[in-house]
């Protein structure tokens, strides 16, 4: 008991000391000691573990402003600059870019076998009146993985797209094929495309008189004339395939599938399309024009 009692007077002893160094009472002292934690302490954690969830839900690539978005959708009220605060202290950015080549800017000759019909004016007002497509290649131990995908400009959707392990004709005509299947557009449909052999071929220009679709291409050596699906690529490789091993096409041709169709087209917010995925952007378009 007296050990006891000396332990209890030095730690009463120590606690007044620090109270009067610190300026508190003993009382509030006690106070903070049984609740260390603020409220707005706590509700920072709590907010944290939030943001955290859609920030791996996102592939760990939003940054604070589409997390302020998903914070708002499910009725958090929190300001953008405290998103950034909390995110900041949990060490959890936004997937940047990679560094590439700057492409050399030639202005060539308007194309031959199609005219510019674009000339660069990518903001339309409805679906299915303009379409772009483009090829890229995707790095695996197997060999090279070709993509070819049809962007529809109105809302950015990925409506098309084929995968090969050959760069010939068919795949850029599936990629067209699986587009006018899912879209059936009613109205001739501008296909942007640059002036690869691809897009010249006998074969590419017949499908698209057959269908209605009305050829367009960029200016030789210009890339800029076809900048979304340009965009597109980029977000694909700094989003996704820059942060992969690919040890087959099969594992590549999966995780590019899983991007476009399951978080690309129905997840990802876009800054064009007023922060919403592509999908939700076009529901919301049909919805105001049955009211109208």
């Amino acid at each position: 008991m007296k050990y006891a009692f000396v332990r209890t007077y030095r730690h009463e002893h120590r606690v007044r000391t620090l109270c009067r160094v610190i300026g508190v009472h003993r009382s509030g002292f006690y106070a903070w000691c049984r609740q260390p934690m603020s409220c707005r302490a706590r509700e920072d954690v709590r907010q944290t573990g939030l943001i955290k969830q859609f920030w791996i839900e996102s592939g760990g690539i939003y940054g604070y402003r589409k997390i302020y978005d998903d914070l708002r959708e499910v009725g958090e009220i929190c300001g953008k600059h405290r998103v950034y605060r909390l995110m900041r202290l949990a060490k959890l950015r936004s997937q940047t870019g990679y560094k590439q080549r700057r492409p050399k800017y030639k202005t060539g000759k308007p194309s031959i076998l199609a005219p510019n019909r674009l000339e660069q004016q990518f903001d339309v007002d409805r679906p299915n009146v303009a379409w772009v497509t483009d090829i890229t290649f995707i790095r695996t131990y197997e060999g090279w993985l070709y993509l070819a995908i049809v962007l529809d400009l109105f809302s950015r959707q990925i409506v098309g797209w084929s995968m090969s392990s050959r760069m010939q004709s068919d795949l850029v005509l599936q990629a067209l094929l699986m587009a006018v299947w899912r879209r059936r557009p009613k109205q001739e449909v501008v296909v942007h495309s640059d002036q690869g052999t691809q897009y010249t071929s006998g074969n590419w220009r017949a499908f698209l008189r057959d269908h209605r679709l009305v050829p367009s291409m960029s200016r030789r050596g210009n890339c800029f004339d076809n900048a979304v699906a340009e965009s597109f690529f980029q977000l694909l490789k700094r989003e996704r395939i820059k942060r992969r091993i690919y040890p087959s096409r099969e594992v590549a041709r999966q995780d590019v599938f899983n991007y476009i169709e399951l978080f690309y087209n129905s997840i990802r917010r876009h800054g064009s399309n007023g922060n919403l995925s592509p999908v939700k952007f076009e529901k919301s378009y049909y919805l105001n024009q049955q009211r109208v």
